[in-house]
């Protein structure tokens, strides 16, 4: 038992990795791993040859009933739906949630939101976690071509909705670095010069806080909306620097209260896209790490 318990706690970050991925969210992240466990838990595993890879099989089949269900849930969704950010320089993070930043950005997730459940699954497999056709195949009950086929039309169809622009790390933190303090300055100036001119501002709500029930587009009218709490809150507000899903985004707090987690996508000289959730409940496991006493 204690081996049992050992191996899948070595594998569990493996699981959460696919399990967050496939839902975009980690509370059903975690659930799913429970239920991994329980399974796991309740098999011969003597005829078990790789654990692994028997984890991450069972870890996809149940994330794609769980993803079904939750679609039909999020088409009642109130506004836009984003999913749950997540702190990756906490030491709490799951370690397999590093491996590739930017499969695992918010804008990433936000866009594999378009792919049916299957084809997000087998695109996931074999372009982040190097899973073979074969084994795919076997997951799904597919046979490798048609996988073949369903990871090409993934492909195909995020590379034209996804962000175009492959930024180093390093660029992406001095430019929003750059907007953070001209923001801090109250340097509306500087911050509209920061911003394309075509940008776009992503706000999810969940229904329990004012957000934008659809794209707010321009990046000037973006600047004034972000510069404007300077004006009537400026002793309240404050900007934290923080890794959200492996890139450097923004916590925003009006005094000890964690208003909305915001992250950022650019072309190496602006910031094209700025995703902000204000759901309460998809900010809770943030405010937790930032605030340990609460968890």
């Amino acid at each position: 038992m204690d081996t049992s318990l050992d191996l899948f706690t070595q594998l569990r970050p493996r699981v959460l990795g696919v399990a967050y991925r496939m839902l975009g969210s980690m509370a059903e992240a975690e659930d799913v791993a429970q239920e991994v466990w329980l399974r796991w838990n309740g098999t011969d595993r003597d005829a078990i040859e790789n654990a692994e890879a028997w984890l991450v099989a069972t870890t996809t089949r149940i994330a794609i009933d769980e993803l079904r269900m939750a679609r039909r849930s999020r088409e009642h969704y109130v506004g836009i739906w984003l999913p749950e950010p997540v702190l990756t320089d906490d030491a709490s993070t799951p370690e397999r949630l590093h491996e590739a930043a930017s499969d695992l950005s918010v804008a990433f997730l936000a866009v594999l939101e378009r792919l049916a459940p299957e084809a997000r699954a087998a695109f996931l497999l074999h372009d982040v976690f190097d899973r073979d056709y074969p084994e795919i195949a076997r997951i799904l009950d597919k046979s490798e071509a048609a996988c073949r086929q369903i990871v090409h039309r993934a492909r195909t169809r995020l590379r034209e909705e996804r962000p175009l622009h492959a930024v180093p790390h390093r660029t992406h933190q001095q430019l929003l670095q750059a907007f953070t303090e001209a923001l801090d300055k109250g340097d509306l100036k500087s911050m509209i010069a920061l911003m394309d001119t075509s940008a776009q501002l992503i706000g999810d709500g969940g229904g329990f806080v004012s957000s934008f029930p659809r794209p707010m587009l321009g990046g000037a009218r973006i600047a004034q909306l972000l510069f404007a709490p300077t004006l009537r809150r400026r002793t309240e507000l404050r900007m934290v620097p923080a890794f959200i899903n492996g890139r450097l985004g923004v916590l925003r707090y009006f005094g000890e209260h964690l208003d909305s987690a915001m992250s950022f996508d650019t072309d190496g000289e602006r910031i094209t896209q700025i995703l902000v959730q204000r759901n309460p409940n998809k900010l809770a496991r943030i405010l937790a790490a930032q605030h340990p006493a609460l968890r």
